[in-house]
């Protein structure tokens, strides 16, 4: 075998390990093997919120159950809808803006304390998590928790560490923007 017949071997590898990498970080390529699932918490996260227990509800659930706004449809469109649940593409910026990871997963809606999230497709093979709604006081504390499941042993769970890292500080964005909104919609006018 020349030398051109190797580098052209080494580049088309080269491409597909490249490929792959991109598709399992946008969630193109999911890998669900079920061997040597090791799982991690996500979470969790806690916002005390000053607005009511249904006004942070709605808030949460507008994307999904009501009209979605324009700056919502960049990152959430909704699938399938039913009363209390809905199928739900995620998208989020990943290395760098370079690239969107695509989630789809199902969301469950129990008035007025619960969100339940789990993961259809996405860059690891399973995520369950919850947002719960609790009165405190004349405001709502909401908590955050999760988990993440991998697949591929000790590899599979460095790959895990990296996910979670970047799913939480998603999930505490989109926990800021819920405190802002529903504190805004709360305040008297």
């Amino acid at each position: 075998m020349g030398w051109g017949s190797r580098l052209a071997m080494v580049a088309t590898a080269g491409g597909g390990v490249a490929a792959g990498y991109v598709g399992l970080v946008t969630g193109a390529l999911p890998l669900d093997l079920g061997v040597g699932r090791r799982t991690r918490s996500l979470g969790p996260q806690v916002i005390d919120i000053s607005a009511p227990r249904d006004v942070v509800f709605d808030v949460i659930a507008q994307p999904y159950l009501g009209r979605t706004t324009r700056a919502m449809r960049e990152k959430v469109q909704v699938l399938e809808r039913a009363a209390d649940m809905v199928l739900a593409a995620h998208f989020t910026p990943v290395a760098g803006g370079r690239l969107t990871a695509t989630t789809t997963e199902t969301v469950r809606f129990t008035r007025p304390g619960r969100v339940d999230f789990r993961l259809v497709r996405g860059p690891v093979p399973a995520v369950v998590e919850s947002f719960v709604l609790s009165e405190n006081g004349p405001g709502t504390r909401l908590e955050y928790r999760g988990e993440l499941g991998t697949d591929g042993w000790a590899l599979g769970e460095r790959w895990g560490r990296l996910v979670a890292a970047r799913w939480e500080e998603t999930v505490a964005g989109s926990l800021r923007i819920v405190k802002e909104e529903a504190e805004r919609r709360a305040r008297p006018r």
